[in-house]
Protein backbone atom coordinates (compact mmCIF):
# COMPACT_ATOMS: atom_id res chain seq x y z
CA UNK A 1 0.00 0.00 0.00
CA UNK A 2 1.23 3.49 -0.80
CA UNK A 3 2.26 5.73 2.03
CA UNK A 4 0.26 8.85 2.88
CA UNK A 5 3.21 10.94 1.69
CA UNK A 6 3.20 9.23 -1.74
CA UNK A 7 -0.55 9.88 -2.12
CA UNK A 8 -0.04 13.55 -1.26
CA UNK A 9 2.48 13.78 -4.12
CA UNK A 10 -0.23 12.64 -6.55
CA UNK A 11 -2.65 15.41 -5.61
CA UNK A 12 -2.76 18.43 -7.88
CA UNK A 13 -2.07 21.72 -6.19
CA UNK A 14 -3.53 23.76 -9.05
CA UNK A 15 -6.04 23.02 -11.81
CA UNK A 16 -6.49 25.33 -14.79
CA UNK A 17 -9.91 25.04 -16.42
CA UNK A 18 -9.75 24.17 -20.12
CA UNK A 19 -11.27 26.50 -22.70
CA UNK A 20 -11.30 24.11 -25.68
CA UNK A 21 -7.89 25.03 -27.07
CA UNK A 22 -5.02 23.16 -25.46
CA UNK A 23 -2.53 25.59 -26.98
CA UNK A 24 -4.21 28.55 -25.27
CA UNK A 25 -4.22 26.51 -22.06
CA UNK A 26 -0.46 26.02 -22.47
CA UNK A 27 0.06 29.78 -22.59
CA UNK A 28 0.39 30.55 -26.30
CA UNK A 29 -0.97 33.91 -27.46
CA UNK A 30 -4.56 33.77 -28.78
CA UNK A 31 -3.32 34.20 -32.38
CA UNK A 32 -0.67 31.49 -32.03
CA UNK A 33 -3.07 29.17 -30.20
CA UNK A 34 -5.68 29.52 -32.95
CA UNK A 35 -3.11 28.82 -35.69
CA UNK A 36 -1.68 25.83 -33.82
CA UNK A 37 -5.15 24.39 -33.21
CA UNK A 38 -6.06 24.78 -36.90
CA UNK A 39 -2.83 23.04 -37.91
CA UNK A 40 -3.47 20.21 -35.44
CA UNK A 41 -7.05 19.78 -36.66
CA UNK A 42 -5.85 19.65 -40.28
CA UNK A 43 -3.19 17.06 -39.46
CA UNK A 44 -5.70 14.92 -37.56
CA UNK A 45 -8.19 15.09 -40.45
CA UNK A 46 -5.47 14.09 -42.92
CA UNK A 47 -4.35 11.18 -40.74
CA UNK A 48 -7.94 9.96 -40.43
CA UNK A 49 -8.38 10.17 -44.21
CA UNK A 50 -5.16 8.25 -44.83
CA UNK A 51 -6.33 5.53 -42.46
CA UNK A 52 -9.72 5.31 -44.20
CA UNK A 53 -8.04 4.98 -47.60
CA UNK A 54 -5.63 2.32 -46.34
CA UNK A 55 -8.56 0.42 -44.81
CA UNK A 56 -10.42 0.60 -48.14
CA UNK A 57 -7.44 -0.95 -49.93
CA UNK A 58 -7.06 -3.65 -47.25
CA UNK A 59 -10.78 -4.42 -47.54
CA UNK A 60 -10.44 -4.65 -51.32
CA UNK A 61 -7.58 -7.14 -50.90
CA UNK A 62 -9.66 -9.21 -48.51
CA UNK A 63 -12.80 -9.19 -50.68
CA UNK A 64 -10.77 -10.15 -53.77
CA UNK A 65 -8.81 -12.75 -51.73
CA UNK A 66 -5.53 -11.27 -52.92
CA UNK A 67 -2.14 -12.05 -51.51
CA UNK A 68 0.21 -9.16 -50.84
CA UNK A 69 2.20 -10.17 -53.92
CA UNK A 70 -0.87 -10.21 -56.19
CA UNK A 71 -2.06 -6.88 -54.78
CA UNK A 72 1.40 -5.35 -55.29
CA UNK A 73 1.25 -6.18 -59.00
CA UNK A 74 -2.18 -4.57 -59.40
CA UNK A 75 -1.26 -1.55 -57.27
CA UNK A 76 2.11 -1.20 -59.04
CA UNK A 77 4.09 -1.11 -55.80
CA UNK A 78 6.44 -3.54 -54.09
CA UNK A 79 5.13 -6.26 -51.78
CA UNK A 80 6.76 -4.59 -48.75
CA UNK A 81 4.82 -1.40 -49.59
CA UNK A 82 1.58 -3.42 -49.49
CA UNK A 83 2.65 -4.84 -46.13
CA UNK A 84 3.29 -1.32 -44.83
CA UNK A 85 -0.14 -0.29 -46.07
CA UNK A 86 -2.13 -3.09 -44.47
CA UNK A 87 -0.19 -2.61 -41.25
CA UNK A 88 -1.20 1.09 -41.29
CA UNK A 89 2.35 2.47 -41.44
CA UNK A 90 0.77 5.53 -42.98
CA UNK A 91 3.61 7.97 -42.42
CA UNK A 92 5.28 6.16 -45.33
CA UNK A 93 2.50 7.16 -47.77
CA UNK A 94 1.38 10.41 -49.30
CA UNK A 95 -2.24 11.17 -49.98
CA UNK A 96 -1.43 11.11 -53.70
CA UNK A 97 0.04 7.63 -53.47
CA UNK A 98 -3.02 6.24 -51.68
CA UNK A 99 -5.40 7.89 -54.15
CA UNK A 100 -3.42 6.37 -57.04
CA UNK A 101 -3.58 2.96 -55.40
CA UNK A 102 -7.32 3.29 -54.80
CA UNK A 103 -7.82 4.16 -58.46
CA UNK A 104 -5.93 0.99 -59.43
CA UNK A 105 -8.35 -1.08 -57.31
CA UNK A 106 -11.16 0.02 -59.64
CA UNK A 107 -12.64 2.58 -57.30
CA UNK A 108 -13.49 6.07 -58.43
CA UNK A 109 -12.02 8.82 -56.32
CA UNK A 110 -13.65 12.23 -55.96
CA UNK A 111 -11.79 15.17 -54.46
CA UNK A 112 -14.14 17.69 -52.89
CA UNK A 113 -12.91 21.12 -51.85
CA UNK A 114 -15.34 23.43 -50.09
CA UNK A 115 -15.03 26.93 -48.69
CA UNK A 116 -15.31 26.87 -44.93
CA UNK A 117 -14.51 29.26 -42.15
CA UNK A 118 -10.76 29.30 -41.40
CA UNK A 119 -11.26 27.49 -38.12
CA UNK A 120 -12.97 24.55 -39.86
CA UNK A 121 -10.80 23.79 -42.89
CA UNK A 122 -10.97 20.12 -43.82
CA UNK A 123 -10.20 18.08 -46.91
CA UNK A 124 -12.83 15.58 -48.02
CA UNK A 125 -12.02 12.77 -50.42
CA UNK A 126 -14.82 10.38 -51.25
CA UNK A 127 -14.08 6.88 -52.53
CA UNK A 128 -16.83 5.13 -54.48
CA UNK A 129 -17.09 1.70 -56.04
CA UNK A 130 -17.17 1.82 -59.80
CA UNK A 131 -19.87 0.12 -61.82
Amino acid sequence: MKSKHALDDLKSSHVTPADGNVFADLGFSPKQAKALLQDADTRIAKAQKLKEEAAAIAQWMQSEKLTQMAASEILEVSRPRVSDLINFKLTLFSLDMLVSMLFRTGKSVDLVVRSRPMECQLLLIQVCRSG
